[in-house]
């Protein structure tokens, strides 16, 4: 199948906005995707994100700025006119056609001819392991088939950029993890363009070049999946990667990179983050992967443990301390409930931002 990558070289967002009445879900959304690139969008529900995708579809116009492919203007342009491939999170797939119609849909409504069509219906069915399959209505594949047909339905058409709508939020969690890997390896071996909507960070990590975090209808931060689960630039964009752990307190003291957070007789270390100054409010964000479990009375966030999760190869608990703060930590052993413990942090690992 021919490289769709080479069909544009930036789709660029400027000061895009989205009102819904009076609600803005969109407002000054600046972002340039670069060819061959995988894009991640995540976030919450509700932060735009898949608005976003809608409006650069064509699917919803947008109320302010403008959408550029190479330069030129295509908000202005329908959704058929933009050409893109689109995998919605409920698949859409037509339940009276089969596979082989259902993945030759888009060719047949563009008038390919009919050598052409099969020709490519047969490749887009070898490029996401179809073979088999061919003759099957939907409700007869499993989901993860059904997904797999509507991402040959999307690329058939050899679209510059395919748009991806939660794919996967309807699989479960085994079928999730090996379609993930799928995506990636379809989006590798069409060498096109793939912008990702998710909420779940652990997709967006396993499958991004580039992630953009959204919150309340504005990007919060772009980077590679290591810089945003390394560097988190606030503490929304860190509680979004994983930093679950919030503790409240003053910035004690500050020496370059480093701070140090009181928060009543607690004091943790950690990596200085943003406009922080001694003495003013200050909040320590980490993971529960980053909390060594101490029951031997050494110091520590002393806690009670309120509950325990055996998962496998570790336990993952719930502690609460004496001013009412739950903190989640993870054990390679067990610990019992009504436990008294030391969570203590890595400073290495902790982040300290300025209170809002």
């Amino acid at each position: 199948m021919p490289s769709a990558s080479s069909r544009f070289n930036t789709l660029t967002l400027e000061g895009v906005g989205r009102s819904f009445g009076t609600l803005n879900a969109l407002h000054g959304v600046d972002l340039t995707i670069r060819r061959g690139e995988f894009v991640a969008l995540l976030g919450p529900s509700g932060c735009g994100k898949s608005t976003t995708l809608n409006c650069i579809a064509g699917l919803l116009a947008i109320s302010g700025g403008r959408i550029l492919l190479d330069g030129k203007r295509i908000d202005t342009l329908r959704p058929e006119e933009r050409g893109f491939g689109m995998v919605f999170q409920n698949y859409a797939l037509f339940p009276h056609l089969t596979v082989r119609q259902n993945i030759g849909f888009g060719l047949k409504m563009r008038g390919v001819a009919r050598a052409e069509t099969a020709r490519r219906v047969d490749e887009a069915i070898r490029l996401v392991r179809l073979q088999g399959q061919e003759a099957k209505l939907p409700g007869q594949l499993s989901g993860g088939q059904q997904q797999r047909v509507a991402i040959a339905r999307a690329v058939v058409i050899e679209p510059p950029l395919v748009l991806m709508d939660e794919p996967l939020s309807n699989l479960d969690a085994k079928l999730r993890l090996e379609m993930r890997a799928e995506i990636r390896r379809i989006h590798n071996e069409f060498g096109g363009t793939t912008i990702y909507v998710t909420h779940d960070q652990d997709e967006a990590l396993s499958l991004a070049d580039r992630i953009v975090v959204l919150k309340d209808g504005t990007i919060r931060q772009v980077g590679t999946p290591h810089e945003l689960y390394e560097s988190p630039a606030d503490r929304d964009v860190a509680e979004f990667m994983g930093f679950r752990n919030q503790l409240s307190g003053t910035c004690l003291a500050r020496e370059g990179k480093r701070a140090r957070l009181g928060a009543g007789d607690a004091v943790v270390e950690g990596i200085a983050r943003g406009a922080l100054a001694e003495g003013a409010a200050a909040v320590a964000v980490f993971r529960p992967d980053d909390i060594a479990v101490r029951t031997d009375g050494a110091p520590g966030l002393a806690a009670t443990v309120e509950a325990i999760e055996y998962r496998g190869r570790e336990y993952v608990g719930t502690a609460r301390m004496a001013d009412g703060l739950s903190l989640i930590f993870r054990s390679e052993g067990p610990v019992g409930i009504g436990e008294r413990v030391g969570l203590v942090p890595d400073p290495a690992r902790v982040l300290i931002f300025p209170a809002k």
